[in-house]
């Protein structure tokens, strides 16, 4: 049986880095992979939404992920989204995350063309086959991808004895305990997991089978979702959804912002622990100046919050 262990806990979405052109900054991702360590989550998720994965080439998420995992092996997890809109793409990511000693790749679905589920199945096997000592990790963000995953697709891809997890961020919490169900169902029940997605419902998701999170806002505010997981391993959901809404106050601060919020966080990193991790790539919108007071309320929202634990 495999070793879920290693999947159970605070995986932050791991941010694209530039450097003041715009190019990978792989002393940016070193020092944000440090930063992670050093705050005690359990893993990073590299190349996804919160990698700025879709305007990246394939060269480029190669890049982020050898420098990623010069610092995080031995250390932390590291899951390799690897989903591009081409399958040659996606199978060479993912031949290469193998190569590189990561622990699982994932994928979301191809976008933009609704393709029937069993192309699909064949898309995510195809790198499953290209990576086949490790893990794999289904993405389901329909409300992105614009594809949902359907029990019937579930079950088509737990025929793959790789397929180890969902990373579900769908906004239904139900949806976590049927793919938790039927995961177990087929692998046994310490053999399927199943990641919260949506930041906002950490607890709820979790209260509800999710065995961690993968998640874009972790790693602006690690040590709340930190003190989250222990505080639910403990049984203690009431203190940790105190800290939840805390949270979530947080996200919707920095969404009111006219910029990115992956731009937001990034400069919240900057100006609290002088992380050089860039803006963001366009067409992604940067910071406008307008965003000043935001940033700012938001940073001090953080601080309080860490205090506060």
């Amino acid at each position: 049986m495999k070793d879920i262990t290693k999947y159970q806990g605070v995986i932050p979405a791991f941010y694209a880095c530039y450097d003041e052109k715009g190019e990978i900054s792989t002393e940016g991702v070193k020092a944000l992979t440090r930063h992670l360590i050093s705050k005690g989550v359990k893993g990073v998720y590299v190349g996804g939404s919160s990698g700025e994965c879709i305007y990246q080439h394939v060269d480029e998420r190669k890049k982020v992920l050898e420098a990623v995992m010069e610092e995080a092996k031995g250390k932390l997890t590291v899951i390799v989204h690897v989903g591009c809109n081409n399958t040659a793409d996606s199978v060479e990511l993912a031949a290469h995350a193998q190569s590189v000693g990561a622990d699982a790749i994932a994928s979301i679905p191809p976008i933009y063309f609704h393709l029937p589920e069993y192309a699909i199945a064949e898309y995510w096997n195809a790198m499953s086959a290209a990576a086949p000592d490790l893990d794999f990790v289904i993405y389901n963000i329909p409300q992105l991808a614009g594809t949902a995953l359907s029990m019937n697709l579930l079950k088509e891809m737990l025929k793959n004895p790789n397929v180890i997890a969902v990373k579900n961020s769908s906004m239904p919490t139900q949806d976590i305990q049927m793919f938790k169900a039927e995961g177990v169902k087929e692998r046994g029940e310490n053999g399927f997991v199943v990641f919260n997605g949506p930041d906002e419902q950490f607890v709820s998701g979790r209260a509800i089978g999710a065995d961690g999170g993968i998640g874009g806002t972790y790693a602006v505010m690690p040590e709340l979702f930190v003190k989250m997981d222990q505080l639910i391993r403990e049984n203690n959901i009431a203190e940790a959804m105190k800290i939840q809404y805390k949270a979530d106050a947080i996200i919707y601060k920095m969404c009111e912002a006219k910029g990115n919020l992956y731009a937001v966080m990034k400069e919240i990193l900057h100006r609290m622990y002088g992380l050089e991790l860039g803006s963001v790539r366009l067409p992604l919108a940067p910071l406008a100046p307008e965003d000043e007071a935001i940033v700012v309320e938001a940073q001090k929202m953080i601080e309080a919050a860490i205090k506060e634990l």
